[in-house]
This record gives structure tokens, C-alpha cells and sequence, in this order.
């Protein structure tokens, strides 16, 4: 079973991708929604709630880890992989790798949280080959809640959006990377106001991408006793307002639980 975790419900993202690639694959979620947004805490705090995240979803059977978070991804990705048993997969690497390939003059844009920008990883990771690529990157929170509200076709949305993409606009990046699985609900929009001839890069559809290729590779991965493609979704409050939202943006009736880590339970 693939276990996924966000802070909310972005990570979904990345549910639907790997639902629309890896239909047979039960999936488990974990959204911590009492502690969201992630996307504003510093990464000694994003990386204790990664790992109890993770452990949570290892317990509800998760034998493949999905961190559906930039900034915990950031935070705490590489450390994951580093010290849990099962294998664990973040949303920037895959990124990254289609940046590369989809750029045509090196010049990468990525929009993303406070944390996920400031901890620099998309620089760091474009930085070889040294010279080839230019990064510029600009923090965009404000997207998060136009997202979780529905507000992106409302006028003051279209302008926050321009307002956010000018500076990357004038830099002439030919690649956009959406680093926060919430932004590919704004993709439209997104590429509207780039223009056709920038590349966006949807991280949600890259990782489904490398998970699937992944489990050709190794099939036994992510085998459960259930394999018909169920989902199981659990959050750390509001179980209703979850529910309802993934049911709009999944557009199938979802069912969510509370669930608690070990740190909010105690």
C-alpha cells in the first residue's frame, strides 16, 4: 500500500495522479490538518512532523512513503530516506529531473512556500552541470488559501497571480515548476499568464510518473491485502471539511477519519 502525506489536502495532487497511473495500487493518506499550513515553519519543526507523518502512515500499513509536500520534501526528504525502512519518494526530485528535460535556455522559474524557497533545494539541485541552468525562484503563499477557498477565477486571484509571476516573467524563464502541490489546481491560469511557450512542470504528475516506473521495477513494493485500488484517508482534524473538499477535487465521494500522531496525541 503507498501511504501519501501533506499538511492538507494538496498532497491530493498527487493522489490523483498516482490513482489516474497506478488505478489497481491501494493508496493510505494522512493530511495534518491541525498543523497546516506547513508551508510557514522552520525546517527543524517541518522535519519532526515528517517523521511522525510517516510513521503514522507505516503504521496503517504503508510500505511505500510519498512525501506530497514541498516543504517538507525539502525539510526532510532526504532524511527519510536515509533512516525509514520502506521507501520513500518527495515531489522535488521528480520535479527537478522534468525541469531539466523540459527547459530549453536553462532558465528555470519555481513559485512555491516561504519554506520551500528559502531552503534553496531547487537551486542547489539545478546547480550542476554549473552554469547551465538559472534558477529563479519567488515565495507565492498566497496561492494556497485562493486554492483551499475556490477563489482563483475571482479578479483579485487573477491579479495576485500576475502579480506573483511578473518577476519571472521579466527574468524570461522558458520553465515554470509548480513547487506546491497545491498550485496545479491553478495551472490553467498559471500557463495563461506565462504564455504557451513556457514549460510548467507539475510535480503531482512527475512523482506518479517515477512511483510507476518504480513498481514495474519492484511489484511486490506496494502489494496489499485489499490491491483493488482503495483509499483510505485520514487527517489530524476536521475529517467533514476534508472530506467534502477531496470529494470536489477527486470528484468521487471520499470518506475520511481522524487519526493522530504520536505528538498531537500526546
Amino acid at each position: 500500500m503507498i501511504g501519501v502525506f501533506d499538511s492538507g489536502a494538496g498532497g491530493l495532487t498527487v493522489v490523483k495522479e498516482i490513482r489516474r497511473l497506478l488505478p489497481e495500487v491501494d493508496l493510505v493518506y494522512f493530511g495534518d490538518t491541525a498543523r497546516f499550513p506547513y508551508g510557514n515553519q522552520s525546517p527543524s519543526l517541518l522535519r519532526r512532523y515528517a517523521e511522525e507523518d510517516a510513521a503514522l502512515l507505516v503504521a496503517k500499513g504503508a510500505t511505500v512513503i510519498v512525501v506530497a509536500c514541498n516543504s517538507a520534501s525539502a525539510a526532510a526528504g532526504a532524511h527519510l530516506k536515509a533512516t525509514l525502512v520502506v521507501p520513500v519518494f518527495d515531489v522535488i526530485g521528480p520535479a527537478v529531473a522534468e525541469a531539466r528535460r523540459r527547459t530549453t535556455h536553462g532558465r528555470i522559474g519555481v513559485i512555491g512556500t516561504k519554506a520551500t524557497v528559502a531552503s534553496g533545494i531547487y537551486e542547489r539541485l539545478l546547480a550542476e552541470p554549473k552554469g547551465r541552468y538559472t534558477v529563479i525562484a519567488r515565495a507565492a503563499s498566497l496561492l494556497v488559501p485562493l486554492v483551499e477557498e475556490r477563489w482563483w477565477k475571482h479578479p483579485e486571484s487573477i491579479r495576485i497571480i500576475r502579480r506573483y509571476l511578473q518577476p519571472l516573467k521579466q527574468a524570461q524563464v522558458d520553465t515554470l515548476v509548480l513547487a506546491c502541490t497545491h498550485y496545479p489546481f491553478l495551472q490553467p491560469i498559471l500557463q495563461r499568464v506565462m504564455g504557451k511557450r513556457v514549460a510548467v512542470v507539475n510535480p503531482a504528475e512527475a512523482t506518479a510518473e517515477l512511483l510507476r516506473q518504480y513498481l514495474i521495477e519492484h511489484p511486490d513494493a506496494a502489494r496489499s491485502s485489499e490491491a483493488r485500488g482503495a483509499l483510505h484517508c485520514y487527517v489530524s482534524s476536521d475529517p467533514q471539511h476534508f472530506s467534502q473538499t477531496a470529494r470536489w477535487w477527486l470528484g468521487e465521494k471520499v470518506e475520511a477519519s481522524e487519526a493522530q500522531t504520536n505528538e498531537l496525541a500526546g
